[in-house]
């Protein structure tokens, strides 16, 4: 009887498909991409569920945060021959990841924790050290984009625990920060609906932001918003004002939209813009060089869906945005979207990475290769 069970228990085993490998590059329908003439993409890596903010260490390896998963990740080799190892599991919507002087940062809802000497230790990584636990605890916009500035504070926003509600002001709706100790949390800048990506202008040192609008206006309003706080104690409006125009019609009463910041550059309409960052390299032609590129994951809200795609905003010569346009499209068929792009990350040489949390891939966009 002992020998039929484990035979029966052998042929069960060979009948249940095997997990792929971590690094397994899963194939992905890339064909379906439009990029500018001169651009390609591919796979970077794969098999890594529900990637979302990314960040490079300081010897190169591409650290992923996620937010379902409950993982972060660390991506070694180059294109072709990545390594994806699981460095911690078990958090909290770890979405944001940061790095500096040799140790990661990672966002979790509640709380910022912080791997010390990590990229000597990527088989074997540290327990984490808590930096700072005083973050609110609703789950709705909890989870977390985060970014070391050029003061080099640490800068963590609180989105709102709501599509759209009355909410302590100095809490929620803000981005804030603090030294990489955690000491000297502060508020920075305020009435920001839900950021999960921003960037400092490297010609300017400004802060620039995207945010993501309420859902209950309708398919094509209001808009997301790309915003910039060139200084701390600036507010966006929320929840008063929407995309620099429209006055809340709850909320709204005994404010008028020109009390707030407007946004430099209006989005999509529930385009969902996350991560966005100030393109530095030098691959790309000279006209993409300190522009915006923007991961908009795509829309929940609208009839028709719109968004999952990586779009182009446009500075002049004197640092406004003059233009929005897509730059690569195609994660969206018809109504149906097969990957949605997260973050977007320059690469050393210049290409430009892209995070997918529902193809639970990392592409690689370049020019001319």
């Amino acid at each position: 009887m002992k020998r039929l069970l484990i035979g029966i228990a052998l042929l069960l085993t060979a009948l249940v498909p095997a997990e792929p490998a971590a690094n397994a590059q899963t194939a992905l329908p890339l064909n379906n991409i439009r990029l500018p003439a001169g651009f390609k993409i591919e796979v970077y890596a794969s098999g890594i569920p529900n990637a979302r903010s990314m960040t490079f260490g300081a010897n190169g390896t591409l650290f992923v945060g996620s937010r379902s998963a409950g993982k972060v990740y660390a991506v070694t080799g180059g294109l072709g021959a990545t390594k994806v190892s699981v460095i911690a599991s078990g958090l909290n919507q770890p979405n944001g990841v940061a790095f500096r002087d040799g140790a990661l940062y990672v966002a979790e809802q509640t709380r910022v924790i912080r791997f010390d000497n990590i990229e000597a230790n990527l088989a074997k990584p540290p327990r984490p050290v808590v930096v700072n636990a005083n973050f609110p605890s609703q789950s709705l916009h909890g989870w977390k984009f985060i970014k070391f500035g050029p003061d080099g504070k640490l800068y963590v926003p609180v989105g709102a625990p709501c599509n759209i509600c009355q909410m302590n002001l100095n809490v929620y709706g803000t981005i804030m920060r603090m030294n990489p100790d955690g000491s000297g949390l502060e508020v920075y800048a305020t009435g920001i609906r839900n950021t999960v990506g921003f960037d400092w202008n490297p010609s300017t040192g400004a802060l620039w932001f995207t945010d993501n609008g309420i859902d209950t206006l309708g398919d094509d309003i209001p808009p997301d918003e790309l915003n910039q706080a060139a200084q701390a104690g600036m507010n966006f409006g929320f929840p008063f004002c929407h995309g620099g125009v429209i006055v809340d019609r709850q909320f709204g009463a005994g404010h008028t939209c020109t009390e707030f910041t407007p946004p430099v550059q209006a989005l999509g309409a529930h385009v969902a813009a996350l991560g966005m960052r100030f393109y530095t390299g030098s691959m790309f032609p000279v006209e993409y060089q300190n522009q915006i590129f923007i991961a908009e994951h795509g829309s929940e809200s609208r009839s028709v869906p719109d968004g999952y795609r990586v779009t182009l905003v446009r500075l002049d010569g004197s640092g406004r945005a003059v233009s929005y346009e897509s730059f690569a499209e195609g994660w969206l068929q018809g109504n149906t979207a097969w990957g949605r792009p997260v973050d977007v990350q320059v690469m050393a040489d210049g290409s430009l990475l892209v995070s997918d949390d529902r193809a639970g891939a990392i592409y690689r966009i370049s020019y001319g290769q």
